[in-house]
C-alpha cells in the first residue's frame, strides 16, 4: 500500500538526515537518498521541488524535534542552573565523538551550506537564535532565583554559552575525542558562578 504524501515526505526525510549527519550536504546526492528511501528517482520531486528545498525542510525538522528536548531539559524540575547544566551535559552526550547517530545538524552542516544557500543559512540562523532564546530564558530565571550569581547580562552569558558549546562540538569532531566537552562543563559551571 502506498504512503501517504506527507508520511512519505517525512520517510525521505528521516533517511536522509541519517546519511547527512554522517557525511554531509554535498556529499549526499539525491541518487543516494531516494534508493535508501525505496522511492523512484523521479518521484523526489514531488515531494521536493529542489535539493534546496529539501535542505530547507530537514533543518526545519531538525530544530523542530530539537527544541522539544530543549525545552523539556530546560524547563524541567530543579534550580535553573541544574536545568542547564543537564541540558550540556546532555549535550556531551549525545554529540560525543563515538556516537553515529543523532548529532548536531548545525555543526555538520552549518558552514558548509551557508555559502550555498541563503534560504538554508536563515533556517541555521533562526534555529541557533531559538536555541539561544531558550538558553537566555533560563540563565535569567536562575538570576532571578539565585542559582545563577553571574552578573553578566542574560542575553550575553545565554550566547556565550551556546558558542562554548558549538565550539566544543567542533573540537570535539576535530580532536575525535570528548575532551572539548569537559572543558566546557568547567567553563560552564565557572560562567554560572
Amino acid at each position: 500500500m502506498k504512503k501517504p504524501v506527507q508520511e512519505m515526505r517525512q520517510h525521505i526525510l528521516n533517511i536522509a538526515r541519517s546519511l547527512m549527519t554522517e557525511k554531509g550536504y554535498t556529499a549526499v546526492g539525491l541518487a543516494e537518498v531516494v534508493k535508501m528511501a525505496n522511492v523512484p528517482k523521479g518521484s523526489f520531486y514531488y515531494y521536493f521541488k529542489s535539493k534546496e528545498e529539501f535542505g530547507q525542510a530537514l533543518l526545519q525538522e531538525y530544530f523542530s524535534e530539537y527544541l522539544i528536548t530543549v525545552d523539556s531539559m530546560l524547563n524541567g524540575d530543579g534550580t535553573a542552573a541544574q536545568r542547564l547544566t543537564r541540558y550540556f551535559e546532555y549535550w556531551a552526550r549525545t554529540q560525543g565523538s563515538d556516537l553515529p547517530d543523532g548529532k548536531c545538524l548545525v555543526v555538520k552542516l552549518g558552514p558548509e551550506v551557508c555559502d550555498l544557500s541563503e534560504d538554508m543559512r536563515v533556517v541555521l540562523k533562526n534555529g541557533t537564535d531559538t536555541i539561544i532564546e531558550r538558553i537566555t530564558a533560563c540563565v535569567e530565571q536562575g538570576q532571578r532565583e539565585g542559582s545563577i550569581q553571574a552578573d553578566t547580562a542574560a542575553a550575553t552569558l545565554g550566547q556565550s554559552l551556546y558558542q562554548l558549546w558549538l565550539g566544543a562540538s567542533l573540537l570535539a569532531k576535530l580532536n575525535k575525542n570528548d575532551v572539548p566537552f569537559d572543558t566546557a562543563l568547567i567553563n560552564t559551571q565557572r560562567l554560572l558562578s
